[in-house]
């Protein structure tokens, strides 16, 4: 028997009747762009972690970077790598923090501790 024979998914098209009737509940979906459905699957199912079936869902349709790739360089070199290699590909780009490379906490970060200090066992 050869794989494609067992393999359903290879088979691009229409399901059988007989795959059909033992399934349930079955959904295809995909973007409007029918670009790539990574993303907007990501985004249905943040969605449906946040549904209860009834009430409407308020989310983002996309994130802060959408479908867009990111690039986190860490130097200035880095940054000067990348916008060579953009230039190179004839990708479009920009500058999320506008050539801030410097990375700073926020002010109360790491000032308190969360835990109790451990004061020692009692004794007897």
């Amino acid at each position: 028997m050869r794989a494609d024979e067992f393999v359903t998914e290879a088979k691009k098209g229409k399901i059988s009747k007989r795959l059909q009737s033992a399934t349930r509940g079955l959904n295809t979906f995909h973007d409007t762009e029918k670009a790539n459905s990574d993303y907007v699957l990501n985004r249905v199912m943040m969605a449906v972690a946040c549904s209860d079936g009834t009430s409407p869902i308020d989310i983002n349709k996309t994130s802060w970077v959408g479908k867009e790739r990111t690039a986190q360089p860490y130097t200035e070199v880095e940054q000067n790598m990348l916008k060579q290699a953009y230039k190179a590909a004839g990708a479009t780009w920009s500058d999320v923090n506008k050539g801030d490379m410097d990375s700073e906490e926020l002010t109360n970060t790491n000032t308190t501790s969360t835990l109790k200090p451990f004061k020692g066992y009692k004794k007897k």
